[in-house]
């Protein structure tokens, strides 16, 4: 019984700490990655340096997003939808958490700079510091366009990726960056729609809160229309062949439809204006441009 005793709380303690690094937050980051290395190389890139930087780029993100559960933890006392994080409910400490995020920030830069390149660890290291410091502690809670330029953090993934392999910035990776900053808005803000009462419970002043429905739903709108222009100039840049072409049309389309469905219901005023239907597309349509991102380069058109 003792035994059993201990492998629960062991079992308890180990799902804690993965909470702690958010991984559905995690497993997004990594779909932005992966395709890039491919595109990097021009082809498969070499396995040493494609399981490092995944492996570094997971422990960074990881680090990252604890370090915000810590700073977060007063809102997410106050938020339904994170009232069950293991600060809130006592699972961890502040102590054994504030450890976990340093360990995992110092083996992140160290699996980065010596399995993958220099450049990618310190890309990394940027992207810690500006999630944790920018957005966390400075943008957050003082500004209703905290997601807009809190969202960089989220870029780092594609240029941690490409310096992986490569060692270099070339304008492809700066290009996907900027793709990954245009999306984010219009990806984050209708899930703030859904979660307006927590956000306003907290006093973070995010769009919805502030703003209202119909100022959302145009936001989204004119995201989404730079998010399709923005893989539409990967093509000559990159050289992108017709699979990449054809889906960056096709998918940027129906993500921009969704995005005036989205403000139509709201200027309506509709009771459900659906928003997590746009925010689950918007998942969707990113994966499918960083997938064909990935494929493209292994085509022969």
């Amino acid at each position: 019984m003792v035994g059993e005793r201990e492998r629960s709380r062991f079992a308890v303690k180990a799902e804690a700490y993965v909470a702690l690094t958010k991984p559905r937050v995690i497993e997004l980051l990594l779909v932005t990655a992966l395709p890039t290395m491919f595109l990097a190389a021009g082809g498969v890139p070499p396995i040493g340096a494609l399981l490092a930087t995944l492996l570094g780029g997971f422990l960074s993100a990881g680090s990252a997003n604890a370090f915000n559960m810590i700073l977060d933890r007063d809102i997410d006392r106050v938020m339904h939808r994170t009232k069950r994080r293991p600060l809130v409910t006592g699972t961890l400490s502040v102590t054994e958490a504030r450890v976990f995020a340093w360990t995992l920030a110092v083996v992140s830069t160290l699996v980065l700079g010596i399995f993958a390149h220099w450049l990618a660890a310190a890309l990394s290291v940027a992207a810690i510091a500006f999630y944790v410091v920018i957005y966390t502690m400075l943008l957050k809670r003082r500004t209703e366009q905290n997601i807009v330029w809190g969202g960089i953090a989220g870029c780092f993934p594609v240029v941690i990726g490409w310096a992986g392999v490569t060692g270099s910035l070339d304008w492809p990776a700066w290009i996907l960056f900027t793709l990954v900053f245009l999306w984010t808005p219009a990806h984050y803000w209708p899930l703030s729609m859904k979660y307006r009462d927590d956000y306003e419970a907290a006093e973070v002043p995010m769009l919805s809160v502030v703003r209202g429905r119909p100022m959302v739903g145009i936001q989204v709108i004119l995201y989404a229309w730079a998010s399709l222009a923005c893989t539409l100039l990967l093509i000559p840049v990159a050289g992108m062949g017709l699979l990449y072409s054809g889906v960056a049309i096709v998918a940027g389309g129906w993500f921009v439809v969704e995005a005036h469905g989205l403000y139509a219901r709201a200027i309506r005023g509709a009771r459900e204006v659906r928003a997590m239907r746009v925010f689950h597309a918007s998942n969707t349509y990113l994966t499918l441009v960083f997938l064909a991102v990935g494929i493209d380069p292994l085509l022969p058109f």
